[in-house]
């Protein structure tokens, strides 16, 4: 019998976080159809991210990127970053796939510390995702 994750990413990217890591993102959370041709076919086979409309998740699953603001400068300009949030129930099976989104997000992570975590279905603490510096800090158990 296979064990059910909840896996979520919740950060801000960069405002010049390259296009093509964009496009990479919204074909991953099922947002664009079209596979970009940057990515490697056997790395990012299928798009792990796209929210699954039958999920047993409370809420469903679900996946948004989008521009937000997020206030001024001490110049007075507007700053923006990318917004990126999903959550899904992935099997067991799928847990390495976290890597492929970890390695695609990590250099691109606008702010240091918690951007997402896994959980196993029925477990009360989570895996935390931390990122630093371009890199994301190995996965350990919270506690």
């Amino acid at each position: 019998m296979s064990l059910h994750y909840e896996v979520v990413f919740a950060c801000f990217l960069r405002d010049d976080t390259p296009d093509p890591v964009l496009a990479a993102l919204r074909w991953h959370l099922g947002l664009a159809a079209e596979w970009p041709a940057e990515l490697d076919p056997e790395e990012d086979a299928y798009p792990v991210l796209s929210p699954d409309p039958d999920s047993r998740l409370p809420g469903g699953d679900r996946a948004s990127l989008r521009r937000q603001s997020r206030g001024f400068s001490a110049a007075g300009e507007e700053r923006h970053v990318w917004g990126l949030f999903s959550r899904n129930l992935w099997l067991d099976d799928m847990i390495g796939d976290v890597y492929t989104v970890m390695d695609l997000i990590a250099p691109h992570v606008a702010e240091p510390g918690y951007c997402g975590h896994l959980r196993e279905e029925f477990a009360a603490e989570p895996t935390v995702f931390t990122f630093r510096d371009g890199e994301f800090e190995p996965l350990k158990p919270r506690g």
